[in-house]
This record gives structure tokens, C-alpha cells and sequence, in this order.
């Protein structure tokens, strides 16, 4: 089984039902997911904004969260001051910077959407 580290893009395309699901599924799949913690946040601050922007969906959105974070993840901490360093050296934001660096201290592949973020996992 692959392992990867993989970003809000890809889980919230999945769990979300956005237009890349099925894509989405497909990375996930069969997979060893790691994720920093922050993933959990950023799902639900993806929720939110959803269910501001379609009250009606509110629902569906928080059972999306749930499916989401009911997968099996290995959540891991990162170094926030090692986090910063690679944030400015890429021209990441922070958040984005924890999933590289996540996926350059485990040795694993990144799964994105995010081509900024694609980038710079390639040129690692």
C-alpha cells in the first residue's frame, strides 16, 4: 500500500462532493494517508465556508466532515519554526508549508490539487 501525504485539497474534493471527487477518490484509495494536524481545521473551516456561502447544504457538509475525518490518517505534529523556514524559502503559505514539509521529513509523496503547492513538492 503507497503511503502519501495528502492536503485539504484532495480530502475536500472527496468528502465535499466537489468536481474532482471522483480523482480525489482515486488518490486515496489504497493509500497510507498522513496528514499534519492541521488538515482537521482546515476541513472545517472549508465546511464553514461552504455553509455560508449554501445554508442548504449545511447538512451534507457537516456529514461530509465526518466521513472525512473518520479516515484512517496518521496525524503528526510538524516543527513550526522549520515550517516557517520553508514557507519563505518556497513562497508557501504557512499552511501550505506544513504539508511539505510533512511530506519531505516522512520521505513520501505529496497528493495536491494545488499546482503552487505541486511545484514546489517537485522541486524538492
Amino acid at each position: 500500500m503507497p503511503a502519501k501525504v495528502v492536503d485539504a485539497s484532495v480530502i475536500a474534493a472527496w468528502c465535499f462532493r466537489e468536481p474532482r471527487a471522483a480523482e480525489a477518490l482515486a488518490i486515496l484509495k489504497d493509500s497510507e494517508l498522513h496528514a499534519p494536524l492541521l488538515l482537521a481545521y482546515e476541513l472545517t473551516s472549508i465546511a464553514r465556508r461552504k455553509s455560508v456561502a449554501y445554508p442548504e447544504k449545511t447538512k451534507a457538509l457537516a456529514d461530509g466532515l465526518e466521513l472525512a475525518l473518520a479516515i484512517p490518517i496518521h496525524w503528526s505534529e510538524v516543527e513550526h519554526p522549520a515550517v516557517l523556514r520553508l514557507a519563505l524559502d518556497t513562497n508557501l503559505t504557512a499552511y501550505d508549508a506544513c504539508y511539505l514539509y510533512l511530506a519531505r521529513r516522512l520521505g513520501l509523496t505529496l497528493a495536491t490539487f494545488d499546482e503552487r503547492l505541486a511545484r514546489a513538492s517537485r522541486t524538492s
